[in-house]
């Protein structure tokens, strides 16, 4: 710790640092639970997704046979062409929200394909949808962790570190000054002892 002056001045100055730690440090502490809060929600939509993901990929299986010998025509029915989101703000930090894909269509010759074409194509985008939809979840609890590891960091330096210093400097601050305030009347009196004394002896010569 470095080493204080044991001054009025700078027990002024450690006293405004204490009411500015314990001001900043309970908004600190409300950016941690809401983070906390908001990690826990998107856990929670990240994995109903992937449940929903596991699910429309065990209907997609079932094309999986007809669909592999076309495998070449139906890839570009699947390449996304927009993906689309927009910024949510949590505790003064931005992640992307999922809302869509776009995809490249292809147009071909509905008396050529199979009746199935259509379900199937619907079945695989569906799941390249949900794919999109993980990751952009997946980006935005990665952001959020990140932060409220930061956050954390800061209540704890705030707690356990700032506050107590503060605290602790401005006692020894302060004892030293009562010491020295109770020196200074000691020497006083000492000194208008001593002057009496004086008075009176010359009173007696």
């Amino acid at each position: 710790m470095a080493k204080i002056k044991l001054t009025k001045g700078e027990l002024k100055k450690q006293r405004d640092a204490l009411k500015q730690f314990q001001r900043y440090l309970p908004t600190l502490q409300l950016k941690k639970q809401q983070l906390q809060l908001e990690i826990l929600q998107q856990n929670t939509l990240l994995q109903n997704t992937k449940q929903i993901l596991i699910k429309k990929s065990q209907v997609v299986y079932l094309w999986a046979g007809l669909l592999a010998e076309s495998l070449a025509e139906v890839s570009p029915f699947l390449k996304p062409k927009k993906i689309n989101s927009h910024l949510k703000n949590i505790a003064g930090v931005d992640i992307q929200v999922f809302d869509s894909v776009e995809f490249i269509e292809s147009d071909y010759d509905l008396f050529l394909m199979p009746l199935w074409w259509d379900a199937g194509i619907q079945s695989l985008r569906e799941v390249v949808i949900l794919n999109q939809e993980i990751l952009i979840l997946q980006g935005g609890i990665n952001i959020l962790r990140q932060e409220l590891r930061l956050t954390t960091q800061r209540v704890n330096l705030f707690e356990k570190v700032k506050i107590p210093q503060a605290e602790e400097n401005i006692r020894l601050i302060k004892i030293y000054i009562g010491d020295q305030m109770a020196n200074a009347v000691g020497r006083c009196k000492t000194a208008k002892r001593k002057i009496e004394e004086l008075i009176q002896e010359e009173a007696l010569a």
